[in-house]
């Protein structure tokens, strides 16, 4: 099974305008991402994803792997379907360009189930909510799922909300992915038809365009505490913990 890792870089983020090359320690995160992608032993290729030219000529600078893409594409997962169309593959890994801690492991622990199962098609990983706050963050992702770990939903709201008992674990979403090319075909497909679904364009969560739609994702629970830099504040703590690193 051939697998490749696809990291998705914008230069227009609405939060953080320019953020994948924003310096980490004398290298630019996107580079850091890079780095922990090409410890994943499973990936035969690892590849930048961008529509900027900034990003794309400084990724070649570095010797990253690096595709041109559309400028016009809905989301970060239509991005990744142009991909797939230009590099065939029986596996892409959809890796977010913003967590440059993010550990080797947890990249692989949305691959292991596709080893299992040859009818799986959407894999995501999942963590347990240590931080309170964070249940009441609409900003964090909430995942429900079945007993077997099947997506029943995702959503920004404080759910399933403690009616009766406080004594309940929370999950959030870890944005690592795992996509046959079928599934990205459908994607892809149904947004050019329908434009984002219902329930997704409500939530502003990709993933749940595949759950509305009738397909099984399969959630991986792992121990994951990374920080993903979606402010100048984050940043500074991926910085710091960097440092201390070295």
């Amino acid at each position: 099974m051939k697998i490749i890792g696809v990291i998705p870089a914008r230069y227009k983020s609405s939060r953080f305008p320019g953020k994948p090359l924003v310096d980490i320690c004398g290298k630019p995160m996107i580079w850091w991402v890079y780095q922990q992608c090409k410890k994943v032993e499973d990936f035969a290729e690892v590849y930048v994803a961008t529509d900027d030219e900034r990003i794309y000529n400084e990724c070649q600078r570095l010797d990253i792997q690096v595709i041109m893409t559309s400028d016009s594409h809905m989301t970060g997962t239509d991005r990744i379907c142009e991909v797939a169309k230009k590099i065939p593959a029986d596996l892409i890994v959809n890796i977010q360009g913003d967590e440059p801690l993010l550990e080797p492991e947890t990249i692989k622990a949305a691959i292991q189930p596709f080893y299992k199962n040859k009818e799986l098609l959407v894999s995501n990983l999942m963590t347990k909510i240590k931080d309170p706050i964070e249940v009441v963050n609409f900003t964090v992702p909430k995942v429900i799922t079945n007993k077997d770990g099947i997506g029943v939903y995702l959503t920004r709201a404080t759910a399933p909300y403690p009616k009766g008992s406080l004594d309940f674990a929370y999950y959030k979403q870890v944005c690592v992915y795992g996509f046959k090319p079928q599934a990205l075909e459908f994607f892809y497909e149904y947004g050019q038809t329908y434009g984002k679904g219902r329930a997704e364009k409500v939530e502003d969560i990709e993933i749940l365009r595949f759950i509305e739609n009738g397909y099984k994702v399969q959630f991986i629970e792992v121990d994951s505490d990374t920080v993903a830099v979606d402010t100048p504040n984050d940043l500074e703590k991926v910085r710091h913990l960097v440092q201390n690193r070295q």
